[in-house]
């Protein structure tokens, strides 16, 4: 039999792009939830004083098309109701125990038609404000209602054929005694509002209440007005309409006209203000004004529009509370804002509180190893327009820093607690070659001090704090004790052979030291070391460790020793140091740190190698013996296994040249790279200013810094501001090649940027000349050079595109090119080409024009990077869009409109074509196997 081959796919990064978000009374009748989708995930928060927290995730079997928070009569709290893109609806309820949250199907069923046209507006869905039905526009002609009105598992909709097909949005009218829809539809003539009556015993329309024919041409979103005022809000390209049937108020309100409104979020229940956002990231406030008639009825007199600030390109807003909102996105970051009473500096109302992370929409991305350490990174464009940015994603633990001291040469460093209150440290003991210097941590301020019990003039192999109100210095001499009360020598003691000490393991009762092959085991009495064991070994000790094993355990009854010349790692029992096991490493490098630890209940022996290899076995306390010999690669330098804790679990930190945390997932060792170029030594620390780090010492430096929740992806941002399409990373110059796009707005000085953006901010800058100097043809009338003329129409948005070169270690933009006006940058490689030894960026462009179903133009471009400087080594017009590019036996590889094209890169630095490949119908993209 034949074996098969499975692809084993997993998701790395949940989704991050917001499609929805609603707020109301979902987990208990006095919690305030915000309800988010995340394609196919919901995310449950709670909202607090202190911000938003997390209360439950739930995934779905659908992307989520659809979502609306809703209260059934006579209930206490709200319902959720969801639609996905295959058109499975469903209404969810949270059950809530006081400390398990569940998640229940209320009803369901699917609500599709086996025949019917899709709407290219997407599935739109609303609920009736009295809870009664829920109308959905799924198919165009078609209204589908599902009453609420009976405890039903199982959602069954009825369809109601509708005249108006090419309906932009609908919703549900307050203060109605039927539901009452209202919609705007287009026609021939324009775009009209209409409201539809539905009676829900003959499931059909019964009459029109109202309706307005001709509202703006661009008009395309409604806001349904509570009760009292009731009516609704039509908001347009340019103007505001509310329209109750009786009473039309409209404005044109010049700031809105920038940009289209994509969505609004009620303030106030009685629904006199709306917050607006448009699709450039503004945030607008709609003030219905209403003054009282002689009859005591409110009626709407004037709107008013005023802009609040600038917030990430909103796909939906939701109000939470106290003057704080969510703003969910779709193409940048999400937010959490605050609104103010008065402006900033900025002339800004709008507070940024905190971000969500955003990685989509992805739009290319490579993989790189800018290390050289054998982790990949990716580098993803991300995001679109103003949110444009590079995100570069790494598997592994983030360090942040918090303080940083330049001192070189450190050979090992502890935390010390000297009568400080609260159990918290307040001194970092450091040690050097030939001497230890103590710094004492007040505050934020660092100050060298002195411990007169130290031994200064040595370097120290272990400090720290011990049983009895004591601490402990072990110098190559001796190991003294020292008052923590005094700081006095309390008593010393000494290698009988007088031999220097060379490797030393220690807890908070129990030293185990060794000079040479000798072995001494010591134990801390109060004002007293006494020796309790001597033993003499075949070979020197390279290493040692006697950490307690278990939750609280304060002694340890094994000692494990790492050897010299043998190569072998033993486990000694205490106190006699008598061996219970011996385990043979293998080839040619010595242990050089070994470590007892306990992983979720389950003991392990962990052994650190010369190369920056590692064994890890299985211990059994009682017995003392391994079992179950593994080994990973950590890094290629010696290796140093400390333990700290991070959120009340236990891990270990590797130090080498690729700092590694250690930590047990399932009862399986996971191995997570940190964010640290290099580690010779760390130690927890948990002082005052710094509660819950730990501190790093490099080749020239020590960094006080907390380490980010375990097993994440660490993703860093570069802002762009502007649209990435593609990138390539080049080794040999050491930059990244980026594609991306800009829109320029045509003014009374012609055409300029919207905004400031990578390509307009950096220092260096060119631009592809004029269409007049391209050999585009024996006509001079071809479509692209008489496009590329026409000066765009005053106001009009044009995109320019543009090669970014950025630097591989800072993310700097060190250059721009500018390509023609309507030539758009389709395709980007690095490659090298024939026997050419240069590296080039090579570009494929298409000219557009509005007019062609295709593109008939378009070039293929080749560019170096050297010496900080950007060449055009060649440029060959293409008949068509170069869509994608690919390096093939030393020749380029095009796909251009519906061929597939090979060029030779001749000694004359030109692209020749060599043969071509026919009759796709559109060659979109081209992969090549070695």
């Amino acid at each position: 039999m034949k074996a098969m081959t499975h692809h084993y796919i997993v998701t790395a990064h949940k989704p991050t792009a917001v499609t929805a978000c609603v707020t109301g009374n979902f987990t208990s009748p006095t919690d305030i939830n915000l309800i988010v989708a995340k394609n196919t995930r919901l995310e449950i928060y709670l909202v607090t004083p202190e911000g938003l927290k997390p209360v439950k995730e739930v995934t779905l079997y659908g992307k989520v098309a659809v979502m609306k928070l809703f209260r059934l009569q006579n209930e206490k709290k709200d319902s959720l109701f969801l639609i996905t893109i295959r058109y499975n609806a469903m209404i969810l309820e949270c059950i809530n125990d006081g400390d398990n949250l569940e998640i229940i199907t209320k009803a369901h069923g699917n609500v599709s038609d086996r025949i019917g046209k899709p709407s290219e507006n997407g599935i739109l869905a609303v609920i009736d404000p009295k809870a009664r039905v829920i109308g959905l526009r799924l198919y165009d002609g078609l209204f589908k209602i599902i009453p609420l009105d009976k405890d039903n598992s199982e959602l069954k909709a009825s369809s109601i054929r509708m005249d108006e097909l090419q309906v932009h949005d609908v919703e549900f009218l307050h203060g109605c005694a039927n539901p009452t829809i209202i919609l705007i539809h287009q026609d021939l003539n324009g775009r009209h509002v209409k409201t539809h009556e539905i009676s829900l015993r003959d499931k059909e329309f019964v009459k029109t209440p109202w309706k307005q024919d001709n509202v703006e041409t661009e008009a395309s979103m409604l806001i349904p007005v509570p009760y009292p005022l009731c009516g609704a809000i039509i908001i347009g390209q340019e103007s505001i309409l509310y329209h109750d049937g009786i009473i039309s108020v409209a404005v044109a309100p010049p700031i809105i006209k920038q940009s289209t409104i994509v969505c609004y979020a009620k303030v106030d229940p009685g629904g006199l203000r709306y917050l607006l956002g448009d699709m450039a990231g503004h945030l607008f406030m709609l003030f219905l004004d209403v003054e009282t008639r002689g009859d005591g009825q409110e009626v709407v007199r004037d709107l008013k529009v005023e802009l609040l600030g600038e917030i990430s390109t909103p796909e939906c807003i939701t109000y939470l509370d106290n003057g704080v909102l969510f703003i969910g996105s779709r193409l940048g970051d999400s937010q959490l804002v605050k609104l103010n009473t008065k402006p900033d500096e900025n002339e800004s109302y709008v507070t940024p509180l905190e971000p969500f992370t955003n990685l989509a929409p992805i739009l290319d991305m490579c993989v790189v190893d800018l290390e050289r350490q054998g982790q990949g990174q990716l580098v993803t464009c991300s995001g679109s327009f103003k949110e444009g940015s590079l995100r570069i994603i790494r598997n592994g633990i983030g360090i942040q820093e918090h303080a940083s001291i330049d001192l070189p040469g450190i050979k090992g460093m502890w935390a010390l607690n000297i009568g400080s209150i609260g159990n918290l440290d307040n001194t970092l003991v450091l040690a050097f070659v030939g001497q230890t210097r103590v710094l004492s941590l007040n505050g934020e301020e660092v100050e060298e001090t002195d411990i007169t019990g130290f031994s200064s003039d040595q370097q120290s192999f272990y400090c720290g704090n011990v049983a009895h109100d004591q601490i402990i210095q072990v110098t190559p001499t001796s190991a003294r004790l020292v008052s923590i009360q005094t700081k006095n020598l309390l008593a010393e003691w000494k290698a009988p052979t007088e031999k220097n000490i060379s490797v030393v393991t220690c807890n908070t009762e129990q030293i185990v030291v060794s000079t040479g092959s000798d072995l001494y085991y010591v134990e801390i009495h109060p004002n007293e070391l006494i020796l309790k064991g001597h033993t003499t070994l075949d070979v020197e000790v390279a290493c040692l460790d006697i950490t307690p094993l278990g939750e609280g355990a304060v002694r340890s009854d094994l000692v494990a020793v790492g050897l010299w010349t043998d190569m072998s790692a033993r486990i000694l029992r205490l106190p006699d140091l008598i061996e219970s096991t011996k385990e043979s490493l293998g080839g040619e490098i010595i242990a050089r740190s070994v470590l007892m630890t306990q992983f979720e209940g389950h003991n392990y022996l962990l052994c650190a190698l010369g190369d920056g290899s590692m064994f890890y076995f299985t211990l059994n306390k009682e017995s003392g013996t391994l079992s179950d010999k593994k080994k990973v690669t950590l890094g290629t330098q010696p290796t140093v296994l400390r333990t700290f804790r991070s959120l009340s679990t236990s891990n270990v930190f590797a130090c080498s040249d690729r700092p590694t945390v250690i930590y047990s997932s399932n009862h399986k060792l996971v191995f997570s790279n940190v964010n640290m170029r290099e580690v010779n030594h760390m130690c927890s620390l948990n002082a005052e200013a710094y509660p819950d780090s730990l501190a790093l010492a490099t080749d020239s430096s020590v960094t006080i810094g907390t380490i980010d929740e375990i097993q994440k992806l660490h993703i860093r941002t570069v802002p762009l501001q502007e649209s990435p399409r593609r990138i390539a990373y080049q080794e040999e110059s050491k930059t990244f090649g980026v594609l991306s796009v800009r829109m320029d707005i045509q003014d009374s000085t012609g055409l300029n940027p919207s905004r400031p953006s990578a390509s307009t901010l950096t220092q260096s800058v060119t631009a592809s000349s004029s269409v007049a100097s391209l050999a585009l043809g024996k006509s001079s009338t071809t479509s692209a050079q008489g496009s590329a003329n026409t000066t765009p129409e005053y106001g009009q948005e044009v995109e320019v595109h543009n090669l970014l070169i950025v630097d591989q270690h800072t993310f700097e933009v060190l250059h721009a090119h500018q390509f023609m006006q309507q030539e758009y940058a389709m395709s980007l490689i690095s490659a090298q080409l024939g026997e050419d030894p240069n590296v080039y960026y090579i570009v494929g462009t298409a000219f557009v024009n509005p007019e062609e179903a295709e593109p008939k133009q378009g070039r293929l471009l080749l560019f170096q990077w050297t010496e900080n400087k950007l060449t055009l080594v060649s440029e060959k017009d293409i008949k068509g869009s170069c869509y994608s590019l690919a390096e093939f036996n030393g020749k380029l590889l095009a796909c251009i409109n519906s061929t597939v094209r090979l060029f030779e890169w001749t000694a004359e630095k030109e692209l020749r074509l060599e043969c071509s490949h026919f009759n796709h119908i559109i060659a979109l993209y081209a992969k090549t196997k070695v």
